[in-house]
């Protein structure tokens, strides 16, 4: 063998010993590395760890509280909590999110809106806040998620409480309905008074106090097994419920108010002057609150929205309406006011009343003309003419002035989110909203409440009260935390009061009285009215029978009873009712005989010929 191939092999041994003890070092040093970090582990970081296991091994769960129950003025609750068992899906705990909202779907037949709607809300919540699937679920519905549930590893059916209304339509605009809390509420709302909560307060009185109906959640620590099943509950917090609300409402009444509009859409408001309560809040049609609380099908929602009669619209508080002839009372309170009336001076209204140097023809409801009349006869006959020369006269500004003190064209200020301010008519509101001047013309057409003149029924309600307790302005109310008197409305003289609740007496009790036929045993004062929906040609004849409903006026009747001691202030509108004597009167009969305990032997009839308003 050669010199050079015992080098070579002499070589090769020595890089091979190299290997083996570098091999052998890393080995030892990497050996020693997790030896150390064992003992790092297992003694430095012992506590560390030992705490990070328990807290594996305990679970924090909320316990969400009760809401507070919603009750009528006689204890009737209106807002109810019924147990019910919930799907509910926590996001943290999910292994394919996608995969289990599939699954999901097809087992709870839920709709591509109701899915969207959930990954929205799985989107903008907590990783750990349970989100709600689908409430009521049926016995079938629970075994399927059973059988299902290891492919559904974030998924869980609890026991929880749904709100009901028992009263569905008839107090749905002033009670509201809760709904679950989506991506946008979570926005505006603390996520830590929330946690657990399904449901938030979304219209009415469940939004207005929610506050108040909510609670604070509690919560309940447990411990779990390695499936994460509840062994055994080391600490309980208990939740604090909401509180309960009691409302002014009556059912009954509001039962009574709603059957006495008939097939008419509208609203009625009942109030006590006295203090505020609302007594009776209507709003026709309506629709079932229920169908909101765990969402509504977009089936069922589109079929509300494109209703024509509009139920989810509020006609009570947010509709706004011309107010017609019932704003007479306070115009003839406005001419006493300025020193433009002396309630015994007589007028001579014809047919028609026209501005000097036009020859437009403002013509009165009676074709012929009322002929001499004072300011009783004015408003108890409804004499257009009468006023429209009396708006003339005092002006739009102290027209606006008056009615705006009055508390026409804002808001009343009851406990309820929504309401409309209704609108009172200024050459400042027209030019800033229009850019256009003011016409005298529309000054004297503002004085029998029509043209721009909006108002709300419960502002016609209000007015009401203040004109049948001569002053005294008592906010609108529902809960008793909310009531509160305004500064009363003072005028020169306190025999000005007097004079226009002269006139509204004789609405109902005198011989011409526009509303003579629904005088009862005991005394009513009211003022009738229709409100046009559309205006008739200078050379034209307004005759009902030859127009379509649609173009019918809407009926408009306030009252207030008894006479002497005022307990009970109402407001009707019935849309295209057309005769406020004939068809809104009635109505108000019927809401004041149920609420002063007078049963009449028959319901109250409407036959006018010539009736006027």
């Amino acid at each position: 063998m050669s010199t050079q191939s015992l080098h070579a092999r002499d070589l090769g041994r020595r890089i091979f010993r190299r290997r083996v003890l570098l091999a052998a070092l890393i080995t030892l040093i990497v050996f020693l590395v997790l030896m150390w970090r064992a003992a790092f582990l297992q003694v430095d970081r012992h506590h560390h760890f030992a705490e990070l296991a328990e807290k594996n091994r305990t679970r924090m769960l909320v316990i969400p509280p009760e809401r507070g129950r919603i009750f009528d003025d006689g204890g009737r609750v209106v807002a109810d909590n019924i147990a019910t068992f919930s799907a509910q899906i926590v996001p943290e705990d999910v292994t394919n999110l996608h995969e289990e909202l599939s699954i999901l779907q097809t087992v709870l037949q839920l709709d591509d809106d109701t899915v969207k709607d959930l990954r929205e809300r799985i989107r903008f919540g907590r990783s750990f806040a349970p989100q709600l699937v689908k409430s009521d679920l049926t016995p079938l519905e629970m075994a399927k998620l059973a059988q299902l549930k290891p492919w559904l590893s974030g998924v869980s059916i609890e026991s929880t409480l749904k709100r009901v209304y028992p009263y569905r339509q008839l107090l749905a605009h002033v009670v509201g309905y809760v709904g679950r809390i989506n991506a946008a509420d979570l926005k505006r709302i603390n996520p830590d008074e929330y946690e657990g909560t399904q449901y938030i307060g979304k219209s009415g009185i469940e939004r207005q106090y929610e506050a108040e109906l909510h609670g604070e959640p509690g919560y309940k620590e447990v411990e779990v097994d390695a499936v994460g099943r509840v062994v055994k509950v080391l600490k309980v917090v208990p939740p604090t419920p909401g509180e309960d609300i009691h409302l002014t409402l009556d059912v009954p009444l509001q039962g009574i108010a709603a059957a006495a509009l008939g097939g008419y859409s509208g609203a009625v408001v009942a109030e006590d002057p006295n203090t505020g309560a609302i007594k009776a809040m209507v709003s026709r049609p309506s629709f079932d609150p229920n169908l909101f609380v765990d969402g509504i099908s977009h089936k069922d929602y589109q079929a509300l929205l494109q209703d024509p009669e509009r139920p989810l619209f509020d006609r009570a508080m947010t509709a706004t309406y011309p107010p017609g002839s019932t704003i007479k009372p306070v115009m003839a309170l406005a001419g006493l006011q300025y020193g433009f009336l002396d309630p015994n001076k007589k007028f001579f209204a014809g047919p028609y009343f026209q501005i000097p140097g036009d020859s437009h023809h403002y013509r009165d409801w009676l074709r012929w003309g009322h002929g001499w009349v004072n300011l009783d006869d004015a408003i108890t006959q409804s004499c257009d003419v009468y006023f429209y020369d009396l708006a003339f006269r005092m002006g739009i500004d102290k027209m606006h002035r008056f009615l705006t003190e009055f508390g026409l064209g804002q808001p009343t200020g009851i406990d309820l989110p929504g309401e409309s301010s209704g609108l009172v008519p200024s050459p400042a509101w027209k030019r800033k909203t229009k850019n256009q001047p003011w016409y005298p013309g529309e000054t004297v057409i503002a004085g029998i409440g029509q043209g721009y003149m909006l108002a709300t029924v419960l502002q016609l309600a209000q007015t009401t009260s203040i004109i049948a307790t001569s002053g005294k302005h008592m906010r609108p109310w529902l809960v008793a935390s909310h009531e509160k008197a305004e500064a009363p409305i003072e005028l020169k003289s306190p025999q000005f009061w007097g004079d226009v609740q002269k006139g509204m007496y004789d609405v109902v009790n005198g011989a011409r009285g526009t509303a003579r036929k629904i005088a009862a045993p005991y005394l009513i004062a009211g003022k009738t009215g229709t409100a046009q929906v559309f205006t008739v040609a200078q050379n034209a004849r307004y005759i009902a029978k030859d127009l379509a409903k649609k173009l019918h006026d809407h009926a408009v009747f306030i009252g207030y009873a008894p006479f002497k001691d005022p307990k009970i202030a109402v407001a009707v509108l019935a849309e295209h009712g057309g005769s406020g004597s004939g068809t809104a009167a009635p109505v108000a009969r019927r809401v004041m005989d149920y609420y002063l305990g007078y049963r009449p032997d028959q319901a109250v009839k409407a036959e006018f010929t010539q009736h006027g308003d």
